[in-house]
């Protein structure tokens, strides 16, 4: 009786896995490209985009990198990028604020970590810290500023303008509404144009603080 065609023949299982290999090794590979990583997100989960800044208007890129340290785009670039107008009127404002202002600037980066301390802003506080040692602050005024209420009295760490300055950021931030008494006594220190000033740079830093929150923006690495 006939074993049947030799084509026909079962293969072992010795065989079958032989064959397997030698197809693959030999197989073209795919012209398809692999998938892309999907965009970092931020803690919310909102994308940011590239870190050169594809996607985004290069001039408004430019512009953005110019004011920037090393010209490197921060998270929260990456996140207002998303949408080119509002990161235009931010790059202005707070390109005014943080380099044409006639405020003192350490009396302007400790607004800013007073309101970084007040709303629980970590991305806000860490970006202003070396800011504020730049400026003149001092690390144990840093660490008095962790608590915010203590502040306003604090004589051993504070002048009369800087309690004055947490004053009036205290009451923006926590009651909106201003006191006469605090407004006296930060007029009393400083001339209207910085009042207006600082003033403006509380109220723009509520919003960072604000914004960085909702949208999760995470420190840089």
């Amino acid at each position: 009786m006939g074993t049947g065609h030799p084509s026909r023949r079962r293969r072992s299982p010795r065989c079958v896995a032989a064959c397997v290999s030698v197809a693959l090794a030999v197989a073209p590979a795919s012209a398809d490209p692999p998938a892309s990583a999907p965009p970092a997100l931020t803690r919310t989960g909102l994308p940011y985009l590239p870190e050169d800044g594809r996607g985004a208007p290069p001039a408004l890129v430019t512009a953005i990198r110019a004011r920037r340290e090393g010209g490197r785009l921060l998270n929260l670039d990456r996140v207002l990028l998303q949408s080119p107008p509002l990161a235009e009127g931010w790059n202005s404002l707070f390109g005014a604020i943080r380099g044409k202002l006639a405020l003192p600037a350490r009396l302007r980066e400790l607004a800013i970590l007073s309101v970084g301390a007040l709303n629980r802003a970590g991305y806000e506080w860490g970006q202003h810290e070396p800011p504020f040692l730049a400026a003149g602050g001092t690390r144990e005024q840093l660490a008095a500023l962790r608590s915010p209420e203590a502040a306003l009295v604090d004589a051993a760490h504070f002048d009369e303008a800087e309690r004055a300055t947490l004053a009036l950021t205290y009451e923006m931030t926590r009651s909106v509404q201003v006191s006469p008494g605090t407004l006296r006594r930060v007029r009393a220190l400083l001339p209207d144009r910085q009042v207006v000033e600082l003033i403006g740079t509380v109220a723009g830093y509520n919003m960072v603080s604000r914004f960085v929150e909702a949208t999760g923006v995470e420190m840089e690495r």
